[in-house]
């Protein structure tokens, strides 16, 4: 997958600007805050449907705009089809279009540009709560199987209903239609989820071993949200009506399924340092990077945000080495050049974003 055309407008201090990146190494500078991070934002935006710093509407629309618009044209390696996508969203109603038609669902979009992100946040991917690594595996499945995302809106559909009649303290058949509605969608979802991180493991072990070789062997847990190996969820959800009818919700299910990452070289489930969290982030990122590319017949764009300010050179160059054998199309923000980007053999286009007056411009530097 090869972006050839990104044009951003009302992101942050980004006014208007166009980017034609190259097929491989894309690195875009400037100081902090001139908008070189809302560039990988809009990118991220188009492909998930939101920022990895939040919402539209908590501060990503420029100052005195309506809302923010982005569009991509790519070209997809698998069958060297053309594809464009364009979205203008102003925080609660949106429009897009994909391959010149218009779009009903935001996923729409989603499903079309495939991009993996790392950034100064993705340590709470191993650190934070389960949220990000619930998203992280949906939107591996959503990607390589088709049958995924119906199955997911079924059960998050079924998750809201009972959930309303809980809070309404309704015992009647209707909770019982709704619990077999849940377990009959749920008990597929943690399947696919539980084949899902077993398929990337092995991609995991090879990419920590890489990264982060002090860590040791590394392996995947799923917990899928209720005691699975005593219980089916419809047996759960029974046992747990009670309770969910005193709080007002569902306390178990695959909404509250979570993994781990476990480090041979880390005894008990020990702390990971800050520096391990992020490599060990990174490695689940580029791993799924892979897995994706196993499942699509192509890589996602790799966005690394503020990348010398994240990784020390050493893991710098080790990063960007093995994205170069990938053949994925790579963008990277900083400052400035790092080091290890300069002494790359691979040709890198250069871009540079500056501030001026009441937005931010970029200019190629090659």
């Amino acid at each position: 997958m090869r972006v050839t055309r990104l044009q951003v407008a009302n992101v942050r201090r980004l006014a208007a600007v166009e980017l034609l990146p190259a097929p491989g190494i894309n690195l875009v500078t400037g100081d902090n805050g001139a908008g070189k991070t809302s560039l990988l934002e809009a990118l991220h935006l188009l492909a998930y449907g939101r920022s990895f710093r939040g919402r539209v509407r908590d501060g990503l629309i420029r100052t005195g705009a309506d809302a923010v618009e982005v569009f991509a044209e790519w070209r997809e390696e698998n069958d060297g089809r053309t594809r464009r996508a364009g979205l203008r969203h102003a925080g609660q109603r949106w429009e897009g279009r994909l391959d010149g038609a218009s779009v009903s669902q935001l996923g729409e979009l989603c499903a079309a540009l495939a991009v993996v992100t790392f950034e100064p946040g993705s340590h709470a991917l191993v650190t934070g709560g389960g949220e990000p690594r619930r998203r992280l595996v949906d939107w591996g499945l959503f990607h390589v199987e088709p049958d995924f995302l119906p199955l997911w809106r079924r059960y998050a559909r079924a998750l809201k209903q009972r959930n309303a009649l809980l809070k309404a303290k309704v015992r009647d058949r209707q909770l019982d239609a709704w619990d077999h509605e849940l377990a009959d969608a749920g008990e597929p979802l943690t399947r696919y989820r539980q084949a899902y991180l077993d398929a990337l493991e092995p991609l995991l072990q090879a990419t920590s071993t890489d990264l982060a070789p002090g860590l040791g062997h590394a392996s995947l847990h799923f917990q899928p949200g209720w005691s699975r190996d005593q219980l089916s969820l419809a047996d759960a959800l029974v046992i747990a009506r009670d309770r969910d009818l005193a709080n007002g919700f569902t306390s178990i299910g695959p909404h509250r399924a979570d993994w781990r990452i476990d480090y041979a070289a880390l005894p008990g489930r020990e702390t990971l340092s800050r520096g391990q969290a992020k490599l060990s982030a990174l490695s689940v990122l580029l791993a799924q990077a892979e897995r994706h590319a196993q499942g699509c017949g192509e890589w996602p764009v790799v966005a690394l945000d503020d990348l010398a300010s994240e990784l020390d050179r050493n893991h710098q160059r080790r990063v960007l080495e093995r994205l170069i054998l990938s053949g994925a199309q790579v963008f990277i923000t900083g400052t400035e050049m790092p080091p290890s980007v300069s002494t790359l053999d691979v040709p890198v286009r250069l871009f540079h974003v500056e501030h001026r007056g009441s937005g931010s411009v970029l200019r190629p530097l090659d």
